[in-house]
């Protein structure tokens, strides 16, 4: 029996080749990283960078397949994830993602989000952060808790036109953008999705485990709480997110009897 589609999407500051290792531990070669505009590839002319555009632009991608998909996403890849679970589930068999918290009705954007959201201090932000050469986004990326590989694959990513996106969804995002789209979480409940999450990631960009928690019984995920898992666990720790991934596709197929 052919696997469901693999279909993983990532975040901020982020590229597809953030997803290698976990591609890795899971052994699927087949898998389909997809990149958001301007996150990893040029955003198409008239892109308006916000919420919906990305759900739009998501759907689009999926319905390019012949099949529902396993959806996965990261940090603002898992945002996408929900909303498309919201609102496109025909699209998906499964959904999982790292970044429920941001619904909570509670939630309040981190420090540096808040900053981007200002006008002025986000343009200046913005450009200590991704306008600098290798060395300098090396050590941005370091500022923000990557190692290794991790730090090396995101700054090699970093654009200006990254960075011109960031303030664009950011703001497109304050709140209460987030609260008011999590008033449809219970819409995702209409295919099984997975709550990722990682109870090392110190920085809780995407909310308290408390308000993850809380979006994954409105979303009726199955949580999984990850144990010495990070913000970065795409490259740091995929071991256990490959692990409870292949734990929860595992339980659907034992459902559909395959």
């Amino acid at each position: 029996m052919p696997h469901t589609p693999l279909v993983l999407v990532h975040g901020n500051p982020e590229t597809a080749a953030v997803w290698g290792p976990l591609i890795g531990a899971l052994g699927r070669a087949d898998a389909v990283a997809l990149s958001p505009p301007g996150f990893g590839v040029p955003a198409p002319a008239g892109f308006a960078p916000s919420m919906q555009a990305y759900l739009d632009w998501l759907a689009g991608q999926l319905e390019l397949f012949a099949t529902p998909v396993d959806l996965v996403g990261h940090d603002w890849g898992g945002i996408h994830v929900a909303l498309l679970a919201m609102h496109r589930p025909d699209l998906i068999r499964s959904w999982a993602s790292d970044a429920l918290g941001v619904f909570a009705p509670d939630y309040a954007w981190h420090a540096r989000a808040q900053a981007w959201q200002q006008e002025g201090v986000g343009e200046a932000s913005v450009q200590e952060i991704w306008g600098g050469d290798l060395e300098q986004r090396l050590a941005v990326a370091a500022s923000l808790g990557m190692t290794g590989r991790m730090a090396e694959r995101v700054a090699a990513g970093m654009d200006p036109e990254m960075g011109a996106t960031v303030l664009k969804l950011l703001r497109a995002s304050r709140q209460p953008a987030m609260s008011n789209a999590g008033q449809s979480l219970q819409r995702a409940a209409r295919r099984p999705g997975l709550a990722l999450i990682a109870l090392d990631d110190f920085g809780r960009a995407s909310g308290t485990v408390e308000q993850h928690q809380w979006a994954a019984r409105q979303s009726g995920a199955t949580i999984a709480p990850l144990q010495g898992v990070g913000h970065w666990w795409p490259e740091e720790t995929p071991a256990p997110v490959a692990e409870a991934l292949t734990r929860f596709w595992a339980g659907l197929e034992a459902e559909e009897g395959v």
